[in-house]
């Protein structure tokens, strides 16, 4: 990129596009977020993905998004209405329990306690949820304090599943030195043990892993939460039968 990461264009026919496309294809569970998060502050304004929800809904789709951001509470009512025709799942990104360093980690976001006050408030509402557990970053999040009581607030939230791809990140050449040079304004001294530890490698996996793993292993197999990705995926991938009769009358 050569312009600023918050500069952004928007797509002014997204809504038409999608309305065209829901026309002509059988209900499906449509998806959102992979990329970039869908509630960014200027959706705010926009509505963009509240007005596509009603389309969604209109058109006997089911919906599922990932996000970090409070802001999905706007469209519960919405979410409940597909939810209650077809299937509606929220997927909630957790790095840290400790809100003081989530403000460091995730800048411009709402703290992981208010993350888990949004995943209880879709329990109490009957929207199921998934959590993304990632990234873990050496030395910094990977502790075995930090994934109990992340699991402790998904447990207690009741989520569906939680989909970890191992207790580490990944980082591409760009994002690299600007990780590096965040990791120099925060964690001072902490880039040259990366450096000497991972070089120029793609992915960064936590010293801990093994262990860290171990602990996510059991105790979601305990607590009856899906913890196999693929598995995960397929549940998100999976539309309800029930609903493409209900289209159909």
């Amino acid at each position: 990129m050569n312009h600023k990461f918050e500069d952004i264009e928007v797509k002014g026919n997204c809504l038409e596009l999608l309305k065209k496309e829901l026309r002509k294809r059988p209900p499906a569970m449509i998806g959102t977020g992979a990329m970039t998060d869908p509630y960014i502050p200027l959706e705010t304004h926009l509505e963009y993905i509240r007005k596509s929800l009603k389309l969604i809904y209109d058109y006997g789709f089911g919906f599922t998004c990932i996000t970090k951001s409070d802001l999905i509470l706007r469209d519960l009512e919405m979410l409940k209405m597909i939810n209650k025709k077809t299937k509606a799942v929220v997927q909630m990104t957790l790095t840290t329990a400790d809100d003081d360093l989530c403000g460091i980690l995730e800048p411009n976001v709402c703290p992981t306690s208010r993350r888990v006050e949004v995943l209880n408030i879709l329990k109490d509402e009957g929207i199921p949820t998934v959590v993304w557990l990632c990234p873990i970053l050496p030395y910094i999040n990977d502790t075995e304090d930090n994934i109990n009581s992340l699991l402790d607030m998904c447990i207690e939230s009741d989520v569906k599943g939680i989909i970890c791809m191992g207790m580490g990140l990944t980082l591409r050449d760009g994002n690299r030195q600007y990780f590096y040079s965040k990791l120099d304004e925060h964690f001072p001294g902490l880039k040259n043990k990366y450096i000497n530890e991972y070089g120029n490698s793609y992915s960064i996996p936590s010293p801990n892993e093994n262990q860290l793993m171990d602990i996510f292993n059991k105790r979601t197999s305990d607590e009856g939460i899906l913890n196999n990705h693929q598995e995960i995926f397929r549940y998100l991938h999976q539309f309800p039968q029930k609903s493409y009769q209900a289209k159909l009358i």
